[in-house]
């Protein structure tokens, strides 16, 4: 087989998964989704659904339950579904798990042995087969972005956790089953800090409180707290006092994610307001007749293609084996500054049916704002990635 095959072959796989993500979007997601954002949270169903259809397992190995596929395969499938009319806090909640297993996935990977497996059995293949919810709690009161600053402790006594602490903007934390949760078990500092597995339903677990928000109406979010909560030492992701970079080796990803939710609902928004000014007639033409207006379907499209593109290489230059960290960091910015300017837009060319609730291009503005926030705030990334590229003293 030649290049050219090879690629023309990458090419129709790449379509068939974003056909497959735009499929199911249509007849799974869109007829529901406003009633979604209402209930302000996403049925069971669901994740049952999506399983059943393959696809919440795109991008977790064979092996561990998934269905195979890396990391542009995810990014193809999401790129389908945001086509479609899928909503960025609808992709926050239903692959929550993107955030929650994938340490577990990798410890397993690397060891194979049988507290890794037991892991998989016990949390990882259930929740890829849309039997459990699982969700990542980092996040703390007052630590922000700050990962190294995790408080909440764990102690151990025999062959027990003793966890104690509480968590902040926890996404599908009202409806998690488990939650992977960032403790500290040594001492202050990045070295500290283990990834420990905690079931919902153990004594002294709590949701205190679930979060209203601007954005992402369906993807509940909760602050959790954790009283002498007990779980076996068997709930131990990977080797204690490893779970900073645990952490950090899934920042890439998350980011690239983010990444593709932003310049996924700016393409959605360009699509919605273009056919918008093609119908809506004022002064007796047509909005899409007047240059100011093509001009800024033209700004808003080189935005979202130059997002897109920039953030699929970066994809590639991660599979390739490059680190990419700093790049992960860029793609993201890129993509929040693109979706902030067009859903801005597409929001003032809808004129007032813009700004009314329950109109698609207005759920993407509300949802865009918290993209810049999210997997680690522009500011913060920005003095990350100034550091790696060597722009720091």
């Amino acid at each position: 087989m030649t290049a050219l095959d090879e690629e023309n072959k990458l090419m129709s796989e790449n379509n068939q998964i974003r056909d497959l993500g735009a499929e199911f979007t249509r007849r799974e997601i869109a007829p529901h989704l406003d009633q979604w954002e209402d209930d302000g949270v996403l049925p069971r169903s669901l994740h049952q659904a999506a399983a059943k259809q393959g696809v919440l397992g795109v991008g977790f190995p064979v092996e561990a339950g998934g269905e195979g596929g890396d990391l542009m395969d995810v990014t193809d499938l999401q790129e389908g579904m945001f086509a479609a009319g899928a909503s960025s806090g609808l992709m926050a909640a239903l692959f929550t798990h993107g955030i929650a297993l994938p340490h577990m996935v990798a410890a397993f990977e690397k060891s194979g042995d049988a507290a890794s497996t037991s892991l998989v059995d016990r949390f990882v293949r259930p929740t890829l087969a849309g039997d459990l919810i699982g969700s990542l709690a980092v996040t703390e009161p007052g630590g922000g972005s700050d990962v190294a600053r995790v408080r909440t402790t764990a102690v151990r006594e025999g062959d027990e956790y003793v966890i104690n602490g509480a968590k902040t903007f926890i996404t599908s934390g009202t409806r998690a089953d488990f939650v992977t949760t960032a403790v500290r078990t040594g001492d202050a500092g990045h070295g500290g800090i283990s990834l420990i597995v905690v079931e919902t339903d153990r004594p002294g677990f709590g949701v205190d409180r679930r979060l209203r928000k601007m954005g992402w109406h369906c993807s509940d979010t909760a602050e959790l707290s954790y009283v002498d909560v007990r779980v076996p030492v068997e709930n131990l992701v990977g080797t204690e006092n490893h779970g900073f970079y645990q952490i950090a080796e899934q920042f890439v990803v998350e980011r690239i994610g983010l990444a593709v939710h932003a310049y996924g609902i700016a393409g959605r928004a360009l699509e919605l307001t273009a056919a918008y000014c093609r119908d809506r007639e004022t002064f007796g033409k047509p909005l899409i007749a007047n240059q100011v207006v093509r001009h800024k379907l033209v700004e808003m499209r080189r935005q979202v293609e130059v997002s897109r593109v920039y953030a699929r290489d970066v994809v590639r230059r991660h599979l390739a084996g490059e680190s990419v960290i700093a790049e992960a960091c860029l793609a993201k910015q890129t993509a929040c500054d693109a979706a902030t300017y067009v859903v801005d837009e597409a929001v003032q060319l809808h004129g007032g049916t813009g700004y009314m609730n329950g109109t698609e291009v207005e759920r993407h503005y509300r949802d865009a704002r918290i993209l810049p926030i999210g997997g680690g705030a522009t500011e913060v990334l920005t003095d990350l990635a100034a550091k790696l590229l060597g722009y720091a003293s």
